[in-house]
């Protein structure tokens, strides 16, 4: 949802590239190439990594953009490295760019309400609730990602990692 709000904000079109799809915009005076992995969640270090090396980016200057079941709902952290905390979409990027070290904006979503039967991965997959203001969650994920491409990493992480 971040990437296409962002696509949408600067004009990108969406092609089909790197088993996904790819939208290269301008953001500022900084390109970037935005994708959607379309390999299962598991497998998406196969798609990243593609790009990545075609684009001859850095691992450190590859940012993904993931849901956290750990955080509360709205909650943005921008961190560079770090576990993988169980997650086979992160586990697969880091065995593709062969290292920890990328850009993660992690989003929170909370976890499924007390007696909600569900598992963290189906709650992660459903649609957002009408409550949850879905459209400024993204927004503001989307304005970190624009203020990472304009003003960097430290700064980004001052306006975005509060808790």
């Amino acid at each position: 949802m971040v990437v296409d709000e962002l696509a949408r904000r600067h004009g990108g079109s969406w092609r089909s590239k790197f088993s996904g799809q790819l939208a290269e915009i301008r953001v500022d005076d900084q390109k970037l190439a935005l994708l959607k992995p379309e390999t299962y969640m598991n497998e998406s270090g196969r798609s990243v990594g593609a790009a990545a090396q075609f684009f001859k980016v850095e691992p450190g200057d590859v940012l993904v953009v993931h849901d956290e079941g750990d955080f509360d709902l709205g909650r943005l952290e921008l961190k560079v490295g770090g576990g993988l905390a169980g997650h086979n979409g992160l586990r697969s990027i880091a065995q593709h760019l062969r290292t920890q070290d990328f850009l993660r904006l992690r989003i929170g979503v909370g976890r499924p309400e007390r007696g909600d039967p569900r598992p963290l991965a189906d709650y992660v997959l459903s649609d957002f609730e009408p409550h949850e203001e879905a459209e400024a969650i993204v927004a503001r994920a989307a304005d970190a990602v624009e203020t990472l491409a304009a003003e960097g990493l430290e700064a980004t992480q001052a306006a975005v990692n509060r808790r």
